[in-house]
């Protein structure tokens, strides 16, 4: 178990540090091409992180409205505090704000900048379909991302996508008036080569950047099922719990495009099927995620 937590933590700093080296090249060979320098990929780097900035500090008020989210109350639901209280002191954390999403189907988010500013929202359908093992083993997965700050490290990579989409955008714009410039300088000959590779890496890098993206969130559920495991002491609870949720047929009607990728086990989208759906969804297959639960020894006690 502490393996693999290990090791997708080491995944995940690999995966970010190749969205730095892809803003690196990109901000490279702007300089090279445009006549602005590193003024205009400073400039896009700044809006995106601007905007970056403000969805970060108001994303989870806007996630919980988004799904007609309300407050749970503890007389109404007092199983459910008593779960997400005890794995708080478990795991060392203050115990997040609890939030209920009147739907049928079975599932669960976290949203919040920190552990100090956090909060879970579960569906009605999850409290009525899950035992209590299956629901504590779904609320330490939250509580895990939570701890492990996914949801910063995942705004992070939200930043690095726009800055990327921004600075091809960019590298574009520069191609077609520096290489205006430079045929007209007589440079047009060695200048053709880095012109054809920048539009390549100009489409390339913002459809790479997101595959990165997708990559980093798919370590952070393996990271997050983990750390559930260490916090419940029970790996089984939670392969159940996705088991049930996998096979349940109701569809997630709160959910939508801007806050699928945040539940537990997000939405099955439509149209796309086999290797492309594994690569445009920000989850792992439930399959594999079971199979590494089952496959969890437990650190002795």
């Amino acid at each position: 178990m502490y393996e693999e937590i290990a090791s997708n933590n080491r995944r995940s700093w690999v995966l970010m540090l190749s969205f730095v080296l892809l803003v690196g090249v990109l901000g490279w060979v702007i300089g090279e091409i445009s006549g602005f320098g590193l003024a205009g990929p400073a400039m896009a780097i700044i809006i995106a992180i601007v905007l970056a900035i403000v969805s970060y500090y108001k994303s989870d008020t806007l996630v919980l409205k988004m799904s007609s989210a309300h407050v749970a109350k503890r007389e109404t639901y007092p199983h459910l505090y008593n779960a997400v209280e005890g794995l708080a002191i478990a795991a060392g954390i203050p115990a997040p704000k609890l939030y209920i999403v009147d739907d049928t189907a079975p599932n669960a988010f976290a949203t919040g900048r920190d552990p100090e500013h956090a909060a879970i929202a579960v569906t009605s359908g999850l409290l009525e379909k899950m035992d209590r093992l299956e629901l504590e083993g779904v609320i330490a997965h939250e509580m895990s991302h939570i701890k492990n700050y996914d949801i910063k490290l995942m705004t992070l990579t939200v930043v690095m996508v726009g800055v990327i989409a921004l600075l091809s955008d960019w590298l574009l714009r520069s191609f077609w008036w520096g290489g205006r410039r430079q045929r007209n300088e007589g440079q047009g000959g060695g200048f053709g080569v880095f012109f054809i590779v920048g539009i390549v890496l100009a489409i390339a890098a913002p459809i790479v950047a997101r595959l990165i993206r997708l990559a980093v969130s798919r370590q952070r559920e393996y990271l997050a099922d983990a750390s559930a495991s260490l916090l419940t002491r029970y790996p089984a609870g939670l392969a159940n719990a996705l088991r049930k949720i996998a096979g349940d047929q109701e569809p997630l009607e709160a959910a939508n495009k801007a806050t699928a990728h945040l539940y537990i086990s997000p939405p099955k989208q439509r149209g796309t099927s086999g290797k492309i759906r594994e690569l445009a969804t920000t989850h792992p297959p439930v399959e594999e995620r079971i199979k590494r639960l089952e496959g969890m020894a437990l650190p002795p006690t």
